[in-house]
């Protein structure tokens, strides 16, 4: 394996914070501890981010970027370090503050013919949200624009349950991406690699026992079934969700890592979101991935790590 950053480093497990997603990001920055221990990096230590985190970075050479969601992943941790000095892993600033928005992932992907963009609408806060879908064919999905792990999504069948689905996505975020409904399967997969060498994982495929793809499908035991490698899927539209994958992560400017979910539909891709600090805990998607491909663990935390300093 390639040591890019000396194994003397002190490095910044950073993890926790203070987005809906903070116990997840515990668990993965713990895994991801735990794994650089292994590799040898000795002086590794979590830090778990708060307002104090300017005091809390002094010292170390390095950081390991374990935050999902706000603050996390929406480039103000990013800012942080850009500040301190600090490199860090994973995407920087710019791409950071992009992909949480699912609105501006779009715009920028709209750029691109490869890549087939599910048909939505922006609501802001104010807007008349019955009047901004007219364009739209119900079912549909509402989703605040920058959250993670499904919180606020609902799945909206008629317009007399619309108002009540906008009003829970707003708890969240004022600004509101609204899509058509896909009624097909859900698959993602990880991309890896320094900019100009990045590969496409396996593919992971899920079915639900639910509606659709919720928080209670991911988070309840039995309500999915994973299959890695995907098998729903032609080996050429399996080739194709490589493909755009890739061409996703790099028109949005990511480094080292990120996770890009898509809906299946008639062996065909439907794009969803781009995440750019994938999960690292025992049940996470991206190891889950990378384990198929040969990728174990620690091999993934170290390729990971060797992305510091590369972000943009």
């Amino acid at each position: 394996m390639e040591y890019n950053v000396p194994l003397g480093a002190n490095i910044a497990v950073l993890c926790g914070g203070m987005s809906s997603e903070r116990d997840v990001s515990l668990r993965s920055g713990k895994n991801v501890l735990n794994a650089l221990k292994r590799l040898g990096y000795e002086n590794a230590r979590l830090v778990d981010v708060s307002s104090n985190i300017m005091n809390d970075l002094k010292g170390f050479d390095y950081a390991y970027n374990t935050m999902h969601g706000k603050y996390g992943e929406d480039g103000c941790i990013q800012g942080i370090l850009e500040l301190l000095k600090i490199p860090y892993t994973g995407c920087g600033v710019m791409s950071s503050a992009i992909c949480m928005n699912k609105e501006y992932t779009k715009r920028i992907l709209s750029t691109s013919d490869e890549i087939p963009l599910i048909k939505s609408v922006f609501v802001r806060k104010g807007d008349d949200v019955h009047n901004a879908v007219s364009s739209l064919n119900y079912p549909l999905i509402t989703k605040p624009v920058s959250e993670g792990s499904s919180f606020g999504m609902t799945k909206v069948n008629r317009p007399q349950e619309l108002e009540r689905a906008y009003e829970e996505a707003v708890k969240y975020n004022d600004d509101v991406l609204i899509e058509e409904f896909i009624d097909g399967f859900f698959v993602t997969v990880g991309v890896l690699g320094k900019p100009g060498e990045e590969f496409a994982t396996e593919i992971l495929e899920i079915r639900t026992k639910t509606e659709w793809y919720n928080f209670d499908a991911k988070y309840t035991k039995g309500l999915s079934e994973f299959i890695v490698p995907a098998t729903g899927l032609s080996k050429e539209a399996t080739q194709k969700v490589k493909d755009i994958a890739v061409k996703a992560h790099q028109l949005a400017g990511c480094n080292g890592v990120s996770r890009i979910d898509f809906m299946i539909k008639n062996d065909r891709p439907y794009f969803l979101e781009i995440n750019t600090n994938p999960g690292m805990t025992d049940t996470s998607d991206l190891p889950a991935q990378a384990s198929v491909m040969g990728i174990d663990y620690d091999h993934l935390v170290l390729m990971i790590l060797n992305s510091v300093g590369l972000n943009k």
